[in-house]
């Protein structure tokens, strides 16, 4: 249940703070109808205008909810309202039978897991085996005639590529998507908007050709990998790959939400994806969720950073594994006070420079860091411990002082990505509140 919450740990959950704004605003019995509780769900009728009405409702067991407003963002004005009324004034929600409305989005949402549960166990063996193979002989197609283009671009050589316009590279790209090799083309995509301009674009152009050339070559050779480093090379390739090479390991834990990150998908139109970093407080272990959407839609998760949660995940199959499915949640989300993470920058890159040597095209990595200090370093910022080595933050964190203020120049515990170059800030604490980046 949510009474445990602060009214800060739920206001943490907007998506930006002109919505915060308008849910503080909302957040009073004057504008809800019909606000009641059963424990399981909670639910209210937001009244904003005579003629203008939502109807709110939340799962409060596995953190899900519904409102019938059309805003694209989640949750919406109107969910955290009805949130914060519960978390400071439970008294006012009536225990009763929920409406029919209520009733309804449940039985839909009991449908819809029953239909994927369907669909999971129901599996013609001969249909999947003849679409596998289908698809292996189209991709093979796809890298064989990758790779040529490949060689042919270094035959030329590199400085040429300036002259190329936008239909060199995407002829290519769509060649690979119709041969069902949908991510070699957004690895085509993302080599194309590589900026000319930056001083050590060839440095980024060299390095994503060749992580684009140890691709092709694994797959050439995939059948003498482990399972493991297949998965990999068949996953960079296409992700649907990745659902036909299963019995990932299962692990239950006390996953702690450390942070997540909304932004467009480079190399895809109008594609938005929201990665979520979850910490086994047992196992130790690190997960990355994904959720993608088209950016007309809203994104939905109900996974909050700074909230935690029993459940059971299944990760896919990798060298290195980090990428994982929520399988089962055993309890709701509760708020947590504290961020674990390595007591020395050395130890963190310690672990990237061993998940490396297992998955070499990891792009985004997980590290949490104790007692850091941010500061201002020469024409950027950076972190530094307290063997004083220092870590550079991202030049596009834009809420440098921020941080700054929240340290006081004192040491914090922080966690974020490292991508090989720097540091992008996901979360950090406050007085044992988190702060969400």
């Amino acid at each position: 249940m949510l009474i445990s919450w602060k009214p800060e740990q739920i206001l943490a959950l907007a998506p930006d703070t002109t919505l915060l704004k308008d849910a503080i605003d909302l957040a009073t019995s004057q504008k809800w109808q019909e606000i009641g509780t059963n424990n399981r769900v909670a639910w209210g009728n937001c009244h904003v205008t005579e003629k203008q009405h939502y109807q709110t409702q939340i799962d409060l067991k596995i953190t899900a909810w519904q409102c019938t407003c059309n805003s694209k963002k989640l949750p919406c004005q109107h969910i955290l309202a009805l949130y914060l009324i519960l978390v400071k004034n439970p008294h006012l929600f009536s225990h009763n039978q929920p409406p029919d409305w209520v009733e309804d989005w449940l039985e839909s949402c009991r449908q819809k897991q029953a239909k994927k549960t369907e669909s999971e166990t129901i599996v013609d063996p001969l249909a999947q085996a003849k679409r596998a193979a289908k698809r292996e002989k189209n991709v093979t197609a796809a890298t064989e005639e990758l790779d040529f283009w490949l060689r042919d671009l270094v035959r030329v050589g590199l400085a040429r590529l300036s002259e190329k316009d936008r239909s060199f590279w995407e002829t290519t790209a769509a060649r690979m998507v119709d041969n069902q090799a949908r991510l070699l083309a957004r690895q085509i995509r993302i080599i194309s908007n590589i900026d000319r301009a930056d001083i050590g674009w060839t440095e980024e152009l060299l390095k994503r050709l060749g992580m684009l050339h140890l691709l092709l070559e694994g797959f050439t050779r995939r059948n003498t990998l482990a399972p493991g480093s297949q998965a990999d090379i068949l996953t960079r390739i296409d992700w649907e790959f990745d659902k036909q090479l299963g019995n990932g390991i299962s692990l239950r834990d006390s996953w702690l939400i450390l942070g997540q990150r909304i932004e467009e998908i480079k190399g895809e139109k109008d594609l938005v994806e929201a990665t979520t970093w979850l910490w086994g407080s047992e196992s130790q272990k690190y997960a990355l969720i994904s959720n993608s959407t088209h950016i007309s839609k809203p994104l939905e998760t109900n996974l909050f950073p700074g909230t935690c949660f029993d459940g059971e995940l299944v990760f896919f199959q990798s060298g290195y594994p980090l990428r994982a499915i929520i399988k089962q949640h055993h309890s709701p989300l509760t708020p947590f006070s504290h961020i674990p993470g390595d007591k020395t920058i050395t130890a963190a890159l310690s672990e990237y420079t061993k998940a490396l040597s297992c998955q070499p095209w990891i792009e985004r990595f997980p590290i949490a860091l104790q007692a850091v200090i941010p500061q201002k370093y020469q024409n950027g910022w950076v972190l530094r411990d307290s063997q004083n080595h220092i870590l550079p933050i991202a030049p596009n964190f834009d809420r440098f002082w921020e941080l700054l203020a929240i340290s006081g120049g004192n040491p914090i515990n922080i966690f974020g990505e490292w991508n090989s170059h720097c540091f992008l800030p996901l979360s950090t604490l406050a007085e044992e509140c988190f702060i969400k980046f």
